[in-house]
C-alpha cells in the first residue's frame, strides 16, 4: 500500500503515481476476458481497504507461482476492479487508477526451522497486537475478528527476534475440494512478518526500528503444498532488513510436522508517528 506521502507511490519509489487505464491501454493491454475482482468487506485490512495479502493472493492466482505483487493504492472494498494483462504483467484497476500489479517471480528466501506447536502457542499469547493494534479488525491478524470470520493469526515474540503463532484454517476458507484456497494461504503469509517489527517491546526487537504500524507495499510469495481445511499449522515472521521507512520481512507457514506450506518476502512501509 502507499505510504503517507501520497496515493500511488510504490514501495520502490520508482513507479509514477496515478498510472491510468488509458496509459495501459496505449501499451495494448488485454482485458482478461472479461474479468473483475471484488474484495468483500470481510477481507479488509484497514477498515476501508482490502487486506494486502488477500488482494495479492487474488491477483497471484492469475500470475503464477511464485509471484510478485505490488500494491499501488489501497484496494477498495465491495467495488468491482477490472483485471488487465500486458506483457506478462497482470494489473488491477479501479477505473483509471492502478490498484495493484503482479508478475511471475523467483523467491530466494532462507526459511528458519519452525517452532513446535507448544512454542508457537506460547509465543502467540505474547502477541503485541492484543494490547495495541493499528488495524484491529484486520482479516488476518485482527483480535476483534471472531472465529470463522478472521484468520486470527497472532504472532508474538518467540526467539532470535522471530515471532510465531498458530493457525487452524476453518471451513469458510475451503476451495471446494477440502483444501484452503490459495488467496487465503497468501493472506496467511502476509501479516506475521510485519509483527517482527510492529509494536515490539521485547529485548529481541530490531534495534531502532519498532513501528506503531505499517502497510504492505509488495509481497513475493510461493505456495509449496496444499493445506487441508482444519489442518493445524504454525506461522512465523522474521526481520530481514530496512531502508528508511521501508522494511523487509519474511513469513512462513508450516504444518505441525514441520513441512513448509508457503513463504513470502514482504516490503512494508512504516506509518509515521
Amino acid at each position: 500500500m502507499p505510504d503517507d506521502d501520497g496515493p500511488g507511490l510504490a514501495p520502490d519509489g520508482l513507479a509514477p503515481k496515478g498510472r491510468s487505464a488509458g496509459a495501459i491501454a496505449a501499451g495494448r493491454a488485454v482485458n482478461i476476458a472479461p474479468m473483475q475482482i471484488t474484495v468483500a468487506r470481510r477481507f479488509r485490512g484497514p477498515p476501508t481497504s482490502g487486506n494486502g495479502g488477500y488482494t495479492c493472493g487474488r491477483l497471484a492466482v492469475l500470475v503464477g507461482n511464485p509471484a510478485e505483487i505490488t500494491l499501488r493504492a489501497p484496494p477498495p472494498l465491495e467495488t468491482p476492479l477490472q483485471v488487465l494483462r500486458q506483457d506478462g504483467v497482470v494489473s488491477l484497476m479501479h477505473g483509471e487508477r492502478l490498484v495493484a500489479e503482479g508478475k511471475a517471480a523467483t523467491l530466494e528466501l532462507e526459511v528458519p526451522a519452525p517452532p513446535s506447536r507448544e512454542e508457537a502457542q506460547a509465543a502467540g499469547r505474547r502477541f503485541s497486537g492484543l494490547k495495541h493494534h493499528p488495524y484491529d479488525t484486520c482479516f488476518v491478524c485482527g483480535p476483534r475478528r471472531g472465529e470463522r470470520d478472521g484468520l486470527r493469526i497472532f504472532c508474538g515474540p518467540w526467539k532470535d527476534g522471530r515471532v510465531a503463532g498458530t493457525w487452524t484454517p476453518d471451513a469458510t476458507l475451503d476451495d471446494g475440494k477440502g483444501f484452503v484456497a490459495p488467496e487465503f494461504l497468501w493472506s496467511a503469509i502476509d501479516c506475521p512478518g510485519s509483527w517482527s517489527v510492529i509494536g515490539r517491546d521485547d529485548a529481541d526487537a530490531p534495534a531502532g526500528l519498532v513501528s506503531p504500524g505499517a502497510l504492505l507495499g509488495r509481497l513475493t510469495g510461493r505456495l509449496l503444498r496444499q493445506l487441508r481445511v482444519g489442518e493445524a499449522c504454525t506461522a512465523i515472521g522474521w526481520f530481514l532488513g530496512a531502508e528508511g521507512r521501508k522494511y523487509h520481512v519474511g513469513t512462513a507457514v508450516h504444518t505441525l510436522a514441520g513441512e513448509l506450506v508457503a513463504c513470502s518476502k514482504g516490503t512494508w512501509i512504516a506509518l509515521k508517528g
